[in-house]
């Protein structure tokens, strides 16, 4: 069978789960809930990439894949700003229920959605990862990726507490300004990181890895000042920047994935790098910089997430290096 009904169903699925977390007696079974939302996103995030990729030239996978992917920092602004309020005003669960009622509705539009072939000559779980794990660029990029969402979940779970401590701000202005500028550099920086890129693929095949690693490079200064900033008003536009500068690799660094990889291994791709990009990012990053906290101090330990921009900015220069044999090798072309 095709993807569809994949995709379908990791919608269904984490919809479900969120609202039957409203519902939860206890730790055991929140966290199973919990636990099958994360299925559900990843059985979608592993699927829709590829699915999307192919329905669109490479002269504009660039724009597609970033209106795609601004839906993380949408979401997650969203989340922050809104999930709050409504926790306060009608409690906990049914904050819950009521987010995850909508997914249902957008489960069923996604099942309207064209089908598409199974493809017939797909390897086998073990096989499709190793390949794909032997493929340089992909490699690097994963890496990148994963520098990329330590510094994010960093910043997301402690730049709140940051500005509560630095500028005297309540628990609650802190989480929504931070959730007001996520969105906001969303925003601006996917869908200008979309179009920068297919602009400068006429002169440059591997424009993608230049925009992401560009992005990332100007991003750690940025986040740096905002640390450093002698004011709230500073440190604001200086997080904004930094988080857009961030954001601007959200569709290329998928749309390189896409050219580096076959069509029969591209959704295995993108769930390699879906797990190791939180499995070495944003899922250790804030218990580092908590524990960098207690040692060090807060402002000290979140420059970890600065360097880490730094560091995906170089692997991203890194995978240029045979980004033109691997994509050529990938679309079955000469190397």
């Amino acid at each position: 069978r095709g993807r569809k009904p994949w995709i379908v169903g990791g919608v269904a699925l984490w919809s479900l789960a969120t609202a039957a977390a409203g519902w939860a007696s206890g730790f055991a079974s929140l966290f199973v809930s919990r636990a099958a939302v994360g299925v559900g996103e990843a059985c979608y995030g592993a699927i829709s990439p590829s699915f999307v990729a192919e329905r669109f030239t490479p002269e504009r996978r660039g724009r597609a894949l970033a209106v795609f992917s601004m839906a993380i920092p949408v979401g997650s602004a969203l989340g922050y700003a809104c999930g709050g309020q409504a926790g306060a005003l009608f409690g906990w669960r049914h904050a819950l229920w009521l987010v995850g009622a909508p997914g249902l509705i957008l489960a069923g539009l996604c099942a309207l959605l064209p089908d598409d072939a199974p493809h017939q000559d797909t390897p086998t779980a073990c096989a499709g990862y190793r390949e794909v794990w032997a493929v340089p660029t992909f490699r690097l990029i994963t890496l990148a990726g994963a520098a990329m969402t330590f510094a994010l979940g960093g910043f997301a779970v402690w730049m709140p507490t940051f500005f509560h401590r630095a500028w005297g701000l309540g628990v609650d202005r802190a989480g929504t300004l931070f959730g007001g500028i996520t969105l906001i550099a969303g925003l601006t920086g996917s869908l200008l990181g979309g179009w920068l890129a297919d602009r400068l693929r006429a002169r440059a095949g591997d424009a993608d890895l230049i925009i992401s690693g560009t992005g990332l490079l100007l991003g750690m200064p940025l986040a740096a000042l905002a640390l450093a900033a002698p004011d709230l008003h500073s440190s604001v536009t200086a997080l904004f920047l930094a988080e857009t500068m961030l954001f601007l690799n959200m569709g290329p660094l998928n749309s390189a994935i896409v050219a580096v990889t076959r069509l029969e291994t591209r959704s295995m791709a993108f769930a390699a790098n879906i797990f190791v990009i939180h499995f070495l990012g944003d899922a250790v990053s804030p218990a580092i910089i908590g524990w960098g906290s207690d040692v060090f101090g807060l402002t000290r330990s979140l420059l970890s997430s600065c360097l880490a921009l730094g560091v995906g900015g170089v692997l991203c220069f890194l995978a240029r290096g045979d980004f033109d044999a691997d994509s050529a090798r990938a679309s079955g072309a000469p190397a």
